[in-house]
């Protein structure tokens, strides 16, 4: 038989949950912020104004994500209470399920993609930082380890270039130094995307592997280390003041691909920041201008990050805390033997499916730290 009253229940608990998270998400004071906003995007100096004009089309784009979020889940839950209704209507004899079995089906299929948009629009909630909506700056550093090290780096920049890829983000490479042997020393990149930042800062420390050499000829098991930074890209907002004098600047040739002229000109560009020690480089780009541009964001982003890490030292929202990259220290392991595991080691989240971690399947990492943080 057809239990109604145990449906209305989900539907109703659908609803609820719902309420909640558009009040956590602002979604009454939304709809009158994106006309606000859009009637700014088509004044005059706005279109002249580069940084600007991308400012607004982030938040714009971040609103529209949020309401398109909310009426598609409040369609949903409609959709299921009308489903009950009919099912109801059309039969409550003991053979109910039988003759209906179809349209049950879709019942359940309709509350459980309810339940998956409702969630992430949970998660959405918890992204209420300042920066959590902005595209994010990405440093891995090779630790303990050696060759084996530098090899990891490049494990997990593919896994976190797969990541991307799954959830739709862009990645650039802004600048990388190759291992002697193999792997990478530290690799420079961003990932664009809404919210990449708020969801990338749960990576932030270091990541250990333990694993069977593929180096060594006598098949012994290795421990290696990386570090990862994660920062906001962040435009000029006038945050922080850089003074010219402050700058050394030099150029050089890069070392890595991009034909002809990127290899034989002196296009990529090193800035040290000399009150802070702080170091930025970039490769990527074809021009030196063009370089020069992304590396004085990089330490824009630096400079904000270690302002805010100062002011906020106890919350550590913003540059975390980044140990030394040796045993003991780690946020994260990696185990391919003599079993296959992947814990976190600040929730307790695991997972003994390695090979889809390392295929860019981390989300439920973040979300996990994300909801206990």
């Amino acid at each position: 038989m057809f239990k109604a009253d145990d449906y209305r229940m989900k539907a109703k608990a659908l609803s609820d949950s719902l309420a909640e998270t558009a009040e956590a998400l602002d979604i009454s004071e939304q709809g009158g912020r994106l006309t606000e906003l859009k009637a700014e995007q088509e004044k005059p100096e706005v279109w002249q104004d580069l940084e600007r004009s991308q400012k607004l089309a982030r938040e714009i784009a971040a609103i529209e994500g949020k309401l398109h979020a909310y009426e598609k889940s409040k369609k949903a839950i409609e959709e299921v209470n009308a489903l009950i209704d009919l099912i109801e209507e059309m039969g409550s004899g003991d053979d109910t399920e039988t003759e209906f079995a179809a349209e049950i089906a879709e019942l359940e299929s309709l509350i459980s993609a309810a339940e998956t948009d409702i969630e992430d629009m949970r998660i959405r909630a918890l992204l209420r930082g300042k920066y959590d909506g902005y595209n994010a700056l990405l440093t891995l550093h090779s630790g303990a380890g050696g060759t084996e090290s530098c090899d990891w780096v490049s494990m997990l920049y593919r896994m976190y270039t797969r990541y991307a890829e799954k959830n739709g983000f862009k990645v650039t490479e802004l600048d990388r130094l190759d291992g002697d042997e193999a792997g990478i020393k530290s690799i420079d990149f961003k990932i664009e995307g809404e919210n990449a930042y708020g969801y990338l800062k749960a990576e932030k420390g270091v990541h250990r592997l333990v694993r069977i050499s593929p180096f060594d000829a006598n098949k012994r098991r290795h421990t290696s280390f990386a570090s990862l930074e994660v920062m906001p890209e962040i435009e000029d907002d006038g945050d922080v003041e850089i003074r010219s004098e402050d700058l050394k600047v030099t150029t050089f040739r890069s070392s890595g691909a991009g034909g002809q002229h990127i290899n034989k000109t002196e296009s990529a560009i090193r800035i040290q920041h000399i009150p802070t020690g702080i170091v930025v480089s970039c490769q990527n780009e074809r021009s030196q201008i063009q370089n020069r541009e992304m590396a004085m964001k990089m330490l824009r982003s630096k400079l904000i990050e270690l302002k805010e890490s100062e002011r906020l030292a106890n919350e550590q929202n913003i540059k975390g805390e980044i140990k030394k990259i040796e045993w003991g220290s780690q946020i994260r392991s990696y185990v391919f033997c003599p079993y296959t595991l992947v814990k976190d080691h600040r929730t307790g989240y695991e997972t003994g499916n390695i090979q889809a971690v390392m295929d860019g399947d981390i989300q439920p990492f973040i979300i996990d730290y994300l909801k206990k943080s």
